[in-house]
């Protein structure tokens, strides 16, 4: 439960992994395996797998047990692993969490249950009932617009009872909201505030946040952590600079959706393989050449002809 390598709070830039696949159930391996090494060596923090871009809720029981495996293995403890355990049912979390610990993860990361619509009652309930389950650390993670519910702050409050509650990745984009969340937060110097959409990048680490949970980081990891020390030392002149090209990756990539877009510029760069998950189609020809353009305009292109398709 106490492990050494999960500082607390836990700061930096810790990417959402995108699952890099071969098929519909069948992982791209060495995809997988390029990709760890490209964002570690970007200097990130940790990694958070099987979230919203690593596409975890649309992945089989087998699948996502075989991405904790083979990525636990892989880093080796040279950064904290996060992991995502959101499922519609109780049970299926708890279990993916033992898996989790079992692997070597060092913390797990829950958003509200969804599908059955439920008020904050249920939400405090369900939050508690969980926490006392896990057998590891637990981030709460704030994805209104998937889950149709906001961990308002009297249940973020009542998680500040919970020792085994030590954060909360706030992808909500309201950003009255994370000022909320951080003076409340104040009670729990271990917790850890993270965001997640990453043109708040720089703003939330100048107001006290403790780092960022962000998709580019996949494609461009150097690039966030600098952004992210930089807010860290309250360098707002280089925040600024580091910022606008954060905002360029998010409107450029980002336009054929998060997750496809970021696989198909990984695709690109010869790192993995461009496979959504299902539901959502594989890119065209023409989206592709449209993000093989974004590269080129960003700085980041590399050989075509180390494409992965």
């Amino acid at each position: 439960m106490n492990d050494s390598l999960l500082s607390k709070p836990l700061r930096g830039i810790i990417p959402p992994l995108l699952t890099p696949l071969a098929g519909r159930d069948q992982l791209d391996v060495a995809g997988l395996e390029r990709l760890i090494e490209h964002v570690l060596a970007g200097g990130v923090h940790g990694l958070f797998i099987l979230g919203t871009t690593g596409e975890g809720p649309s992945l089989s029981r087998g699948l996502r047990h075989e991405v904790i495996e083979r990525t636990c293995r892989q880093v080796a403890r040279r950064v904290p692993v996060l992991v995502g355990v959101t499922d519609t049912s109780f049970t299926e979390s708890v279990l993916l969490a033992e898996h989790a610990q079992d692997g070597g993860a060092q913390a797990v990361v829950v958003a509200a249950p969804f599908y059955f619509p439920i008020g904050q009652t249920e939400l405090r309930h369900y939050v508690c009932e969980l926490a006392a389950e896990m057998p590891l650390p637990m981030f709460l993670y704030n994805m209104p617009s998937h889950t149709k519910m906001v961990f308002e702050p009297e249940t973020l409050r009542a998680a500040l009872e919970l020792p085994n509650v030590i954060g909360l990745k706030d992808s909500g984009g309201n950003l009255v909201y994370f000022h909320q969340a951080r003076r409340l937060l104040a009670a729990r110097p271990d917790w850890s505030l993270l965001i997640g959409p990453e043109e708040l990048l720089g703003e939330a680490v100048l107001l006290g946040g403790h780092g960022g949970v962000c998709g580019g980081a996949n494609l461009a990891p150097r690039l966030y952590v600098d952004l992210y020390e930089a807010a860290f030392c309250q360098d707002v002149p280089l925040v600024r600079t580091l910022q606008e090209r954060v905002w360029a990756i998010a409107q450029s990539i980002y336009g054929v959706g998060v997750h496809r877009g970021l696989k198909g510029a990984l695709s690109c760069l010869g790192i993995c393989s461009d496979l959504p998950a299902d539901p959502f189609p594989r890119l065209g020809e023409r989206e592709r050449r449209t993000i093989e353009a974004h590269l080129a305009t960003l700085g980041l292109i590399a050989d075509p002809s180390l494409a992965v398709v």
